[in-house]
């Protein structure tokens, strides 16, 4: 059934109003594309972004905003070009998990942990960044807050309690007892909440939102959520960290989360899934959505934290599935110390330094990111090229192209174990182009025949 979308309530239109009168949004596309009611298509600028995860606890010893500041030059050198920032908000103190508690236990939505540094600290973060042409994500948690929240006290009838006890609970059906869950059926909530998401729109000039476990939230919240925003700041980017259809259909969000392209990552290298099913996976994928992006990655903090590093998932087969992230349509994502590259689990709830000392993995990034800012072929949807899933000789190799104009790239994947040989019918595209990697010119002739290693690959761009 068709969503329908509902008014803003006039109190909420007043309020927005009277918060872009107070301060002018920085980085807007300009008052003629003001009253943007849907996620309609990727803001322009994330056409050919790079998103990368900050975990400002973990990244340096001093788990800092000031100490996170001295990589902003490397980060613009490996070519990242957007920065998700982790909640950055100070973690309740109340029903704490460990002794530093979760990132998305959020004890106060219009402030910062004092751990990190101060609310100007991250405004002056904020700023640097945008000067080096880069741009910030919030992390945003919607479906609950800790339980030392201003609004457990002030607004108790925004959450959910037992029907017995009439005390607040936590989400049902989890063991997340360090926060409270909202409930989203009490007025006043919606307002609220879009209001303290305007606060950081328009105060600290942030560009978008990574909306935590989204899909737990009704969707009545961001038929209303999203316009309000969006009227704020047309190019503002919206995230979902859930895998549902309609959100992307209906255009309440730009992008959502690539996890069954990570399941079958995962599923590939452990022996358990095949090409065969990457195949019916993106068929079936391109078929169910009809609008956005899918956030694709082989790392996060979840994964990393409750499920392993890449290494421990996929193995050698690692560099080759980040490979199939950053060059199939979607946005491509990197976590913190991934280029390192990170070889432990961080953990959660304590402070555990990523150690950074080589960034040996840096020029791996930096070859893929920096393509997808020359090669218009490789852009996110809908900007990018057409994707065409070619037929290898060896059901071993994974190969595709990608054209958008005059913008070519080949991709040839080896997803095994074993050295493999194979032939491709390339069609037209003959001619001479440049491998990524090797920093070589390759000149093609159809059939194409090569060799190539266990989880090896080849990225062949003409730009």
């Amino acid at each position: 059934m068709r969503t329908v979308y509902r008014s803003v309530p006039l109190l909420l239109i007043c309020l927005l109003a009277l918060i872009q009168c107070q301060s002018p949004s920085s980085g807007s596309s300009g008052a003629d594309d003001i009253g943007t009611t849907k996620a309609d298509s990727l803001p322009g600028w994330m056409k050919d972004a790079v998103i990368y995860e900050v975990n400002v606890r973990q990244y340096t010893p001093e788990g800092t905003f000031a100490a996170f500041r001295r990589h902003l030059p490397r980060l613009k050198e490996m070519g990242v070009k957007t920065l998700w920032f982790m909640p950055v908000y100070p973690v309740s103190q109340v029903k704490r998990k460990g002794s530093l508690g979760s990132y998305y236990a959020v004890g106060n939505t219009r402030e910062v942990n004092p751990a990190f540094g101060s609310m100007e600290e991250f405004r002056q973060l904020v700023r640097e960044i945008h000067s080096m042409g880069m741009y910030v994500i919030l992390d945003w948690v919607p479906n609950h807050t800790g339980w030392d929240h201003p609004w457990i006290a002030e607004h108790p009838e925004y959450y959910t309690h037992d029907p017995v006890t009439d005390t607040i609970v936590h989400p049902a059906n989890t063991d997340w007892y360090d926060v409270a869950d909202l409930n989203y059926d009490q007025p006043g909530l919606t307002e609220a909440m879009i209001g303290e998401m305007a606060y950081w729109v328009k105060e600290v000039g942030i560009d978008g939102f990574r909306c935590d476990m989204a899909g737990m939230v009704p969707v009545s919240f961001w038929e209303e959520a999203t316009p309000a925003l969006l009227s704020l700041k047309s190019d503002l980017f919206l995230l979902a960290e859930t895998m549902d259809p309609p959100l992307r259909n209906e255009q309440l969000f730009h992008a959502d989360y690539g996890w069954a392209f990570k399941d079958l990552a995962n599923g590939i290298c452990q022996g358990q899934k095949t090409i065969a099913d990457l195949n019916t996976y993106l068929n079936k994928d391109s078929a169910t959505y009809r609008s956005g992006a899918h956030l694709y990655f082989t790392s996060n903090h979840d994964e990393n934290s409750w499920h392993g590093t890449e290494f421990e998932r996929l193995g050698k087969g690692a560099e080759a599935m980040y490979i199939l992230a950053a060059t199939l349509p979607g946005i491509p994502l990197i976590y913190s110390g991934q280029e390192e590259p990170l070889q432990k689990r961080l953990l959660f709830f304590e402070k555990d330094d990523i150690g950074f000392k080589t960034f040996g993995y840096a020029g791996f990034y930096q070859r893929l990111n920096q393509l997808k800012q020359v090669n218009s072929a490789v852009y996110s949807p809908p900007y990018g090229g057409v994707l065409t899933i070619l037929s290898p000789s060896n059901p071993s190799t994974f190969a595709y192209t990608r054209e958008n104009g005059d913008d070519r790239l080949l991709v040839v994947v080896n997803l095994s174990d074993q050295a493999q040989e194979t032939r491709i019918d390339i069609g037209d595209w003959n001619g001479t182009y440049r491998d990524i990697f090797r920093g070589t010119q390759q000149a093609l002739a159809n059939p194409m025949t090569l060799q190539i290693g266990p989880w090896g690959y080849m990225v062949l761009s003409n730009r």
